[in-house]
């Protein structure tokens, strides 16, 4: 059933953006051969998302209207927008924006959120506003997918905004697959355009968002291209593209100016070098830049007005002085819920990241959490469904900077505890990586946990407070007794055997808890060991069976 585009919808709209261009950033990283081959525009689409879904949770406390929504989303589009395609993205949705809250003013408008005709509105001043930034327009570019999803949106027939977005998308696709045919670099490479390809990715997320639909299929199978992203990576380094020159970097930084300084600013800058964005308004922008020099860019803006958030990078083949002192050793890094579990593993030898309740560490949290381990080589534990894109988008941030990192796919604390546990730094780095994952993946994982709203599970439907018992990320139970859906969980873990039960107990434990089901294991499954901790985390109840 069509969801309107409101508050919420914009909140589940991030929410499927980030999970979609994080599983597609890979692909998307394969095939960036335009404007610079660096291999980094689908990590950098997702950095840009993070920022935005960021601002928007944190613009979410109790009520937010349409206009609130929607400005958060490209507030926070603009100030961690990542290279050239990130700014690009946030310019189109600062102008998404300027539309929708203009329909929002005051409160969503009615039970039906932004109408089709504000869609359509908002999508070509999105497209309007992202040429307006980019200095040198080029064909063939997620500008070209942009201005072919206005067009369809506005021929559209559709009288709610769930058909418009969804002809945006279908004539955003058409663009996407005849960009080799504008831009002989990615004809050359057997490639569609990379940030045109993740600009494709963020509507089929609002289209998912509204219809209540699954995406639309992975990048391989949506654009039947895959021959072209398997040859990506070797095309990109043979391809006739442009390239850097000796010594060009990449400039970034947000400036608070006014209009006209900003103005003025593009006009030098445009002479300094190429690919340059200059996104924003209303008194802050984002400047972006690929430069031979890098200092009379950052003097520019501080002509203009006062730059911050300064960040210069060699842009791809450079010759550049590495940007850390060199390392040694091997860490691991643990993402932890609760104070009690980040002990656990920091006795263990971890380092460790504390989640805050209700937030998840970002890709820039764990990118410092990386680099604070101060080791050669770094395993990372995310120990979180949710933090797989995350981790992996650090991890790349971590690698330009010469870390040597891999993400162990742990999808709860326990198979965390259990990679740990096998940990040996001197064993070769893959070595290691290997037995963790094999650990990891034989440990499974259940959680005892209270419903926060209702929603549907694969149990059936559950109401707010209900208890749900989880067994390796589903719910298979629901009840209202923590200590009866506990007992329940457990038996069906240990229905397929087991050596070891880890038992994991929150803040919200029913006292007697670990006793009952230490007991439950003694009394039905001879030979099975158990172990009790204090986790300290929000959910009641933690389990592991190894």
């Amino acid at each position: 059933m069509p969801q309107p585009l409101d508050a919420d919808a914009v909140r589940r709209w991030c929410r499927i953006a980030l999970d979609t261009v994080g599983g597609a950033r890979e692909d998307i990283d394969a095939i960036n051969v335009y404007p610079v081959a660096d291999g980094d525009t689908g990590t950098n689409l997702y950095l840009t998302l993070e920022s935005a879904a960021q601002a928007v949770t944190a613009a979410a406390t109790g009520r937010p209207t349409l206009a609130e929504a929607v400005r958060g989303m490209a507030h926070g589009a603009l100030i961690g927008a990542r290279g050239n395609s990130g700014t690009i993205l946030a310019q189109l949705l600062r102008g998404m924006a300027e539309v929708l809250a203009e329909a929002g003013a005051g409160g969503d408008p009615g039970p039906g959120g932004a109408d089709a005709d504000a869609v359509r509105r908002a999508l070509r001043r999105a497209a309007a506003g992202a040429y307006e930034a980019v200095a040198r327009p080029v064909e063939g570019t997620m500008l070209t997918v942009a201005t072919a999803a206005a067009d369809a949106a506005e021929g559209a027939p559709g009288d709610s905004a769930a058909e418009v977005v969804a002809a945006a998308c279908a004539g955003a696709r058409r663009a996407l697959a005849a960009t080799p045919g504008q831009l002989p670099v990615l004809a050359a490479a057997g490639v569609v355009d990379a940030g045109g390809s993740g600009l494709v990715a963020v509507l089929d997320a609002l289209d998912a968002a509204l219809s209540g639909r699954a995406p639309d299929a992975p990048l391989r199978d949506r654009l039947g291209r895959a021959g072209g992203l398997d040859a990506a990576s070797g095309a990109a380094a043979g391809a006739e593209c442009p390239v850097a020159t000796h010594d060009s970097y990449e400039v970034i930084y947000l400036l608070e100016a006014g209009d006209e300084a900003a103005a003025a600013l593009r006009r030098r800058l445009d002479a300094l070098g190429d690919s340059l964005v200059i996104g924003g308004g209303d008194g802050l922008f984002h400047v972006h830049l690929h430069t031979a020099e890098p200092g009379s860019a950052v003097e520019a803006g501080i002509e203009a007005g006062r730059p911050h958030r300064i960040r210069i990078t060699a842009l791809a083949g450079e010759t550049a002085a590495p940007p850390r002192p060199p390392r040694a050793g091997r860490a691991v890094v643990a993402v932890l819920p609760g104070e009690g579990l980040a002990g656990l593993c920091a006795e263990a030898g971890a380092a460790t990241l504390t989640a805050r309740p209700g937030e998840a560490p970002g890709a820039g949290e764990l990118t410092a959490a990386l680099h604070a381990a101060g080791a050669a080589e770094v395993v990372l534990l995310p120990n979180d469904d949710e933090l797989w894109h995350a981790a992996a988008a650090a991890a790349e941030q971590a690698r330009v900077d010469g870390v040597r990192v891999a993400v162990v796919p742990t999808r709860s604390p326990v198979q965390g505890l259990a990679a740990l546990a096998v940990h040996a730094p001197e064993r070769r780095f893959d070595e290691d990586v290997v037995a963790m994952t094999a650990a990891a993946r034989a440990t499974r994982f259940g959680e005892v946990d209270v419903a926060e709203r209702q929603s549907w599970t694969m149990a059936g439907v559950c109401q707010a407070g209900d208890v749900l018992g989880l067994v390796d990320g589903d719910v298979v139970v629901i009840g209202h007794d923590p200590a009866e859906v506990a007992g329940d969980v457990l038996e069906r873990m240990l229905t397929g055997g087991g050596e070891l039960v880890t038992l994991v107990l929150g803040g919200t434990a029913p006292a007697g808890l670990a006793d009952r089901l230490t007991e439950q294991v003694r009394r039905g499954h001879l030979g099975v060991d158990t172990v009790v901790c204090a986790g300290g985390q929000s959910a009641p109840l933690l389990i592991g069976v190894e």
